[in-house]
Parts: structure tokens; sequence; C-alpha cells
């Protein structure tokens, strides 16, 4: 699987939104810095034709620590769960 780079970002919204590559660089930058702080301040972030990002509680686990078989307690937290769009996912 090939990874897209940011600036190959860049570049692609430059050329199809007819805008300089530095305005292109402003305009994502803005937007993962707001995509960031809405899911730091625990809200759920849609974008339409993608998915939907969002912050889910974990319970607190039990697992193995790497290496040995000594069970270990894993802390309650966050993460980040995404669901993909339905148009998305193959039929």
């Amino acid at each position: 699987m090939e990874k897209i780079a940011k600036t190959q970002l860049i570049d692609a919204v430059a050329q199809k939104a007819s805008l300089t590559k530095k305005e292109s660089a402003e305009a994502i930058t803005v937007l993962l810095e707001e995509v960031v702080s809405a899911l730091k301040a625990g809200k759920t972030v849609g974008l339409p034709g993608l998915g939907t990002l969002s912050i889910t509680e974990t319970k607190e686990r039990t697992g193995v620590k790497p290496g040995t078989t000594e069970k270990i307690t894993i802390a309650a937290g966050k993460k980040i769960r995404f669901k993909a769009a339905s148009n998305l996912l193959p039929e």
C-alpha cells in the first residue's frame, strides 16, 4: 500500500483548486489543525465522502508484557476511532 505524503496532498490541492502551493499548504495545515483541535475537545469530525473521526473511551484490560508471559493491567484511556463512509467500502 502506498502512502501519500502531505507534500503530495499540497501539490494535488494546488493543481486542482488553482491555488499556489503556499496557499494550498496553508489550507491543508489549517484543516489538519482544526481536526486535531476538535478531537482534543471531544468533538466528532465528519469528513464528507471520507468518514467520521471520533474519540472513544477504552476500558481497563489485562494484557501480556511483550517478550514475557507476565500479565499486566493496561489502563483505561482514549483512542481515535475512524468510521469509513459507506461509499469507500468495497462492495
